[in-house]
């Protein structure tokens, strides 16, 4: 049996080039960048090197990039860095309710510690809009937080016009770009971004290796203390192996983006079409046009969502219905519910994230037999056979009617 992954929002494959470069910083060049010796100094430019090739990828300065251990990590260090750094100057965070729980939690959690959350919310294509942020804004307002991308739908938000707001009105801004990093062309400096927040394993580079982007001259207090790496403020010793391959994922992205962006649309349009076409009652969750080259998120009437992952996987297809952070969850989406699908529409959703090795093959099996699947989980639906005997009632009340 064939297998085909269709889950790259969740995590990608290490690319096994990276994977090589990075043994032997796991053996021979095994020395503690921190230290002065042969050993320490032998890695120490590999450290900054690969500062410099994420600083590439999103239009920074190296000095500006801050290595953690991943997404999760950077959204806490972004939001609790800057709320408890300018509390004197307000306690006001503005955030959407379709971020990453690695924002709404730590959102959550400032609430209980003195701070105010504005949670916006979104259109029923998962737009933020500009006008809605600008309306949050009071003079308390020290944060605003909004994701790029969202990792469920794959709606891309205005960010550029966030940033423009943000800075006029002497704001700091901050995005989970964890999606969308090495996907969509990025600039942080034309974008007006303060703060942006990215994952290594999510473009082909290891797990358990990030990085914050921080403006230069953002004020932002330390959240993990002890010794004096990443300039006193996130400590610890460098994973020096994670980073060489962050780096490197870096600029193998950089220099495929375009190409691997375009060749993606042309996958993702194919699927959405020949699902659209195959297959009645399906939805398509997130913007049509504003969405991320790899991701196609579809709801379909009478079909629960789990049943249909466990199908799809009887056929080699690995695939999700949102965000792998919350798999254990049996709550529906809240980036669905915030979008004004129901619970039972939601609840029969999902999420198809390409990648590198997809092919148009993969794609034609994938319309091959997902129609088939949806099709026969409908006819063992007890919704569906609700649905179908409320309309024989209705119609054949109206029947009776007519005749009398």
């Amino acid at each position: 049996m064939r297998h085909i992954y269709f889950d790259h929002a969740s995590t990608t494959a290490t690319d096994p080039a990276i994977a090589n470069a990075m043994l032997e910083y796991m053996t021979t060049k095994f020395g503690n960048p921190s230290s002065p010796h042969y050993f320490g100094r032998q890695v120490r430019k590999e450290v900054v090197d690969a500062r410099q090739q994420l600083a590439d990828l999103i239009g920074a300065t190296a000095d500006e990039i801050f290595y953690t251990s991943g997404g999760s990590e950077s959204d806490n260090f972004a939001l609790k860095g800057i709320a408890f750094a300018n509390q004197k100057k307000g306690n006001h965070i503005i955030t959407t309710q379709i971020e990453h729980h690695a924002v709404l939690h730590t959102c959550q959690w400032l609430e209980k510690h003195g701070f105010t959350v504005t949670y916006l919310p979104v259109d029923e294509f998962g737009l933020v809009s500009v006008e809605a942020v600008k309306q949050a804004i009071t003079d308390k307002t020290i944060l605003i937080s909004v994701m790029f991308a969202n990792n469920e739908v794959g709606t891309i938000e205005p960010i550029a016009e966030i940033g423009a707001l943000a800075k006029a009105k002497g704001i700091y801004f901050h995005t989970d770009a964890v999606q969308a990093v090495s996907h969509v062309p990025i600039d942080v400096k034309a974008m007006n971004i303060d703060l942006l927040s990215l994952s290594g394993h999510k473009f082909y580079g290891p797990k358990g290796i990030g990085a914050l982007y921080i403006r230069r001259g953002v004020k932002i207090e330390t959240v993990q203390h002890g010794g004096a790496q990443e300039r006193k403020l996130r400590a610890g010793t460098e994973n020096v192996p994670a980073i060489v391959g962050l780096g490197i994922a870096a600029q193998k992205a950089l220099s495929e983006l375009k190409t691997e962006k375009n060749r993606l649309e042309s996958l993702r349009d194919k699927l959405i079409q020949g699902i659209e076409s195959k297959i009645p009652d399906a939805k398509l969750n997130g913007h049509r046009l504003q969405r991320l080259p790899g991701n196609v998120n579809f709801s379909f009437r009478f079909v629960e969502g789990e049943s249909l992952l466990l199908t799809l996987d009887m056929k080699g297809i690995a695939a999700s219905s949102g965000s792998a952070c919350t798999s254990g969850s049996l709550d529906p989406s809240h980036v669905l519910l915030a979008m004004g699908l129901t619970h039972e529409v939601a609840h029969g959703s999902l999420r198809l994230t390409l990648g590198r090795e997809n092919t148009e093959a993969d794609i034609d099996y994938m319309l091959e037999v997902l129609p088939e699947i949806v099709a026969r989980l409908r006819s063992m639906s007890p919704l569906n056979e609700k649905h179908t005997t409320g309309i024989m009632a209705s119609e054949g009340k109206t029947y009776q009617k007519a005749n009398g």
